[in-house]
Order: C-alpha cells, then structure tokens, then sequence
C-alpha cells in the first residue's frame, strides 16, 4: 500500500456522496459536522444503530445493523467511504465481535468495488503495533503489525487493515488511507480502552509506566477530514507531538491510585477479575500499561495536517472534573498506599473464588 497524495481531480473523482459508518460515536458526530460544513459534499448517508442528532440538513440516517444490512444497498453512487464503525465488546464476545468487525469490513469492501466507490478512509487504532519491549520510541508507519495476540481488539484492527490493504491493491485508481490513533478522548467520552488505562482500576504491570500518548477527539476527526479531503493514501499515525513520560503520566493518570504488581502477577489477576467479572479490563490489555506503543505522526502532519491539542491538553479535556483531581498530592499518595494493600488482597479473593468454582465443579 504506497502513500502518496492523488489530486481530486484523478479518476473523474468528485466526492460529493460520502458514507459514514459508525457515524452517531463520538468521533462519527464530528466527522459528520465537518462534512456538512464542506461545500464540496452535496450529500452523507450516516450508518448507525443509534439516532443522530437532529438539524443536519444534507446528511440522512440510516439506522441498522451493519452486520445484518444489505452492503451494496448502502454504498450505491458513494464516491467516498468513511468506516468509523467497530464492535468494542471484542474481549466479551470474541468470535462474535470478529465476524461483525471483520467480516462486516469484508462485505463493505466487496459492495465498495461494486459500487465504483472511488476513496476508502478507514479508522484504525496505534494498538496494532503491538505493546512489546523492544518496540521503538516512536513507532512509525514502517513498523509491522504485530499486535499482542491476547488482546483481540487490536487483532481485530489488523485484521482490518490487513483487508484495507488487499483492498487498495487491487483498486490502484481509488484513494485509501488508514488512521491509527493513539488514546483519543474528549469532554464527551473516551473509548473504553482509554477508560482501562486511565482509570482508577488498570492493572499495572512491572515497576515502571510506559509513556503515553493522548489525541483529542477533534483531532482525530480533522485528521479524518483531512486525508479525505486531500484524497490521501497510505497509513497515518495520529497523535500529538511527543509524549507524556512514564513517570508523569503516571501523576497525570488515573482517576484514582494505581497498583503496580509482578508481571505474572498482574496478569493472573487480570484473568481472574475479568472471568469472574470483577474488573474492567481484560487481561490481553495488561501488556500496554507495561510496554511503550506511542507512534509518530511525521507522516501525516507532512501533508499539512496539524493537531491543535497537546497530549496533555487533549487528557486534561477528558478528565476534567473527576474526583481524583480534585485530590491533594498527599491525600492521592494515601491512596495509592492503600490500594496497593488492596491489590494484593483482591488478588487473593480472586484467587479464592477461583479454587471454590474449581472444587464445586469437581464434587
């Protein structure tokens, strides 16, 4: 899949019907005002099992079920696809999630092609890169896919993209880009993987914290319109400049204090809580609080497209608030004292839950 900006212009290409699935999610609704904005658009059909706000004059709603809906239906005279949609319930019901989310991907392409559609944009995630320790800081485009096989969220993307890909390959004259967004949040919601990692109950694996990356909703939806727009190509990481170091990110985090426990440890407790439905993340997740995975956005903001939030900006907006900023530093060091006590404690708990299940099933 080569990157490379193709004029508008090429292949008698207009973009004035545009698709967008997934498009009542936080990320869908932004998108969705900055097409209504855009005179060059003269029509949006918005996908979505949710109702969409009112007042959006040249976007109609379609609400179904992607899963079950009739692809080419949807996609007749698009010029452009915007699929935004994705199951987050991947570690509670993986094999259904996979058919949604990759085979739903599969059926969209495939009506794609039947329907002429000229540009394909695609919202990835950075998870597929993978939390690993020898990753480097930052990630590029140029670093393969390999996400924690674990965690079927970021295998499910990479899936995704692995179709993408195959997609534009045999569709040279159409546009096709690819997102992956670091940790995108905003005053009006966070994805649930941001919750886990930024939340008052994440597992933290090992002695230290990885450095993090936080991207505003915003703009993640300006990156959105941008490669759209410019009719772009490729993969694009997007997230702010830099990133917040462990250490800081580990002050900033967290609604609540933080309980760093042995890897093997951490994850064992992560197993438990998650089958016993004690917590709210899976164990697939516990490499990325223990590995780096924030990516450079070099790529992207090459063709002009510039974030206006800063990591700790875009976590600052999403977080505002919360009953532990509002914390002094002593009282959230007390805290964090005592939840480490708790840590070890509900491990055992767990543990003793586990044991119980065990022998009843065997008497």
């Amino acid at each position: 899949m080569v990157v490379e900006s193709l004029p508008r212009e090429s292949a008698d290409f207009d973009g004035r019907t545009v698709v967008v699935t997934g498009a009542a999610g936080a990320v869908g609704r932004r998108v969705l005002s900055r097409l209504e904005e855009d005179p060059g658009v003269a029509r949006v059909v918005a996908i979505d099992v949710a109702e969409l706000r009112p007042g959006l004059a040249k976007t109609e709603q379609r609400r179904l079920d992607l899963a079950l809906a009739d692809a080419p239906s949807l996609l007749k005279s698009a010029d452009t696809l915007v699929h935004l949609a994705f199951s987050s319930r991947t570690e509670i019901n993986e094999p259904e999630a996979a058919r949604v989310n990759v085979e739903t991907t599969s059926r969209l392409l495939d009506a794609a092609s039947s329907a002429g559609v000229q540009q394909v944009v695609v919202v990835s995630s950075a998870t597929v890169y993978g939390a690993w320790a020898n990753n480097p800081v930052p990630l590029t485009e140029d670093a393969p896919l390999r996400p924690n096989p674990e965690f079927a969220y970021a295998v499910h993307k990479a899936q995704v993209e692995r179709l993408v890909a195959d997609w534009a390959d045999d569709h040279s004259d159409a546009a096709v880009a690819i997102l992956r967004p670091a940790l995108a949040l905003a005053e009006d919601g966070a994805g649930w993987i941001t919750r886990c990692l930024t939340g008052s109950a994440g597992i933290r694996a090992g002695d230290t914290d990885p450095p993090m990356q936080f991207l505003h909703l915003d703009d993640l939806a300006s990156a959105v319109e941008h490669v759209r727009r410019g009719r772009l190509s490729g993969a694009f990481n997007v997230a702010p400049d830099g990133w917040i170091p462990g250490d800081t990110a580990r002050a900033l985090v967290a609604d609540g204090p933080r309980v760093h426990l042995p890897d093997r440890t951490a994850t064992r407790l992560a197993e438990m809580s998650w089958r016993l439905r004690l917590g709210p993340m899976p164990p697939g997740l516990v490499p990325y609080t223990q590995h780096p995975w924030v990516v450079a956005s070099d790529r992207l903001r090459s063709t002009g497209w510039e974030p206006r939030w800063s990591n700790e900006e875009a976590f600052v907006a999403g977080h505002a608030g919360s009953p532990w900023s509002m914390l002094s530093p002593k009282r959230r060091q007390e805290l964090a004292l005592g939840a480490a006590g708790l840590g070890a404690a509900a491990f055992g708990i767990a543990t003793g839950l586990v044991v119980r299940r065990v022998r009843r099933g065997l008497g």
